[in-house]
């Protein structure tokens, strides 16, 4: 696209839902800085990840391939299958400077340190979660190495401030100080990076932990947050009864007895707190670039990798559901005097569609067989903001350890959404324009018999037509 390569700064965050952001409608949080990079580019206001799960979501917007095609289904895998590229790795291979810091997760971190595939960093400041564990040596987990090396001791400075009567109480709590909390190392070593003398291009994948449980942002993020104004989860009466039928599917947590029997209010402002504190280090990070004077020629991406339930329908965490909590995450990219400023697109996007556009947007072609679409378009304004896909889908696939094994795919045409639990009589079908809540299953509705069909049938052609061909052919037989 442009004789001068951008540089990409690509933050991913983890779990973080769409509404979360106060420019694209949350009037409870504040995100100026987020704000800002909604007014500077151009937020997608319908993206959509291809697996509720952190390795399978992340596996699929490095390669802009479904994750079932890929055989990167669970977390917890052994390995990254060899002969999958990420896009990280043809871009370092055109001559881009590849960096990461955070997390990877494209394989198993629990009992090890993980294994990393041929993913082209070239820096690479890992750190899984922030918490110390035996099994990582502090030499090999970046973060905790940082905190050494600031003559911090994690045991002592975590938890020990109260944020006004903030304390152990349902999992929220004051974390560690802003100042040493793994989200600002990520902004420390990106800002580090981005200074650094270099003749070509870099890419920056900041993937820090929050606002993944277990909810515990710094006591000075907490005391900020007034309890009595934070919304209340989606729920209703009737759902104490119908989310029984689904029981026997995976998720995290077991149906609660009642919506709030635990401190709701608390538990998003706890999630909101995390939220806010990536905004300040957002806020960091762009403001770094101007003062290296690379904001003009760098592409930017807010995303994550999946959302989280935060008590909607009586669910927490993630899991075999794919409400929009769940699945819908927010998506912003901004290129300054490249792409469109302030402009909001309702399109129907996937994750998978990052690759091709980074792809296109560095002057290189996209693979025939990627199941990304370049947005490229969009961004640039030669397209109707409107419209990119017919629909988006979503998979599970036996992704978490969990009792049952579940499998279930997804798809969502802007209206209506379907999900086909495998092996099950039960689904879910909601009519989003009528219902945008989800509270009305229409599975059963006999004056819906005819879209359940429809779209039964559109998701078994996708995942069929999106079936890994295998080996390349060599003969005509």
């Amino acid at each position: 696209m442009s004789e001068r390569r951008p540089n990409i700064l690509w933050i991913c965050t983890d779990q973080q839902r769409w509404d979360t952001i106060h420019a694209l409608g949350n009037q409870t949080i504040r995100t100026p800085h987020l704000d800002r990079l909604v007014s500077e580019g151009v937020a997608f206001t319908q993206a959509y990840c291809q697996c509720p799960i952190c390795t399978p979501s992340r596996a699929s917007f490095l390669t802009g391939l479904y994750p079932s095609s890929i055989h990167v289904n669970r977390n917890g895998n052994a390995y990254f299958p060899e002969g999958i590229t990420l896009i990280t790795r043809t871009l370092a291979d055109e001559g881009y400077d590849c960096g990461l810091v955070g997390k990877l997760h494209l394989s198993a971190a629990e009992g090890r340190v993980e294994a990393r595939p041929d993913d082209g960093y070239q820096v690479f400041h890992w750190s899984h979660h922030p918490q110390p564990e035996t099994f990582w040596p502090t030499e090999q987990h970046a973060y905790q190495q940082w905190l050494r090396d600031q003559g911090v001791d994690w045991d002592q400075a975590y938890g020990q401030a109260s944020a006004n009567g903030w304390t152990v109480q349902e999992g929220y709590r004051p974390g560690i100080e802003a100042r040493y909390h793994q989200t600002t190392w990520c902004a420390e070593e990106t800002i580090a990076f981005m200074r650094e003398e270099r003749d070509g291009p870099w890419l920056m994948s900041v993937n820090p932990f929050d606002p993944h449980p277990p909810l515990d942002p710094p006591a000075e993020y907490l005391e900020r947050m007034v309890v009595a104004d934070m919304p209340m989860p989606l729920f209703i009466p009737e759902e104490l009864e119908s989310q029984l039928d689904f029981a026997g599917i995976d998720h995290q947590t077991e149906l609660p007895s009642s919506p709030y029997d635990y401190e709701a209010q608390r538990m998003v402002a706890a999630y909101y707190a995390q939220i806010e504190l990536i905004d300040v280090q957002v806020g960091r990070m762009l403001r770094a670039l101007e003062e290296s004077g690379q904001r003009e020629n760098t592409l930017v991406i807010f995303t994550s990798d999946h959302g989280e339930m935060l008590g909607d329908h009586g669910l927490r965490l993630k899991g075999c559901r794919f409400y929009e909590g769940a699945v819908h995450v927010p998506l912003i990219i901004a290129w300054p005097g490249r792409f469109k400023a302030g402009l909001r697109s309702d399109a129907l996007v996937e994750l998978t569609d990052l690759t091709p556009t980074l792809l296109e947007a560095t002057g290189l072609s996209a693979p025939e067989e990627m199941h990304g679409r370049s947005l490229l378009p969009i961004l640039t304004g030669q397209q109707d903001p409107s419209h990119h896909r017919e629909f988006v889908r979503c998979e599970y696939h036996d992704a978490l350890q969990r009792p049952h094994a579940s499998h279930a795919n997804m798809i969502y045409d802007g209206r209506f959404k379907l999900v086909v639990y495998h092996g099950h009589e039960i689904g879910e079908l909601y009519d989003l324009q009528e219902d945008p809540h989800e509270f009305r299953n229409l599975w059963y509705d006999p004056d819906h018999a005819d879209v359940r069909f429809e779209l039964t049938k559109r998701i078994f052609d996708a995942v069929m037509l999106a079936t890994d061909a295998g080996q390349p052919r060599v003969g005509r037989y």
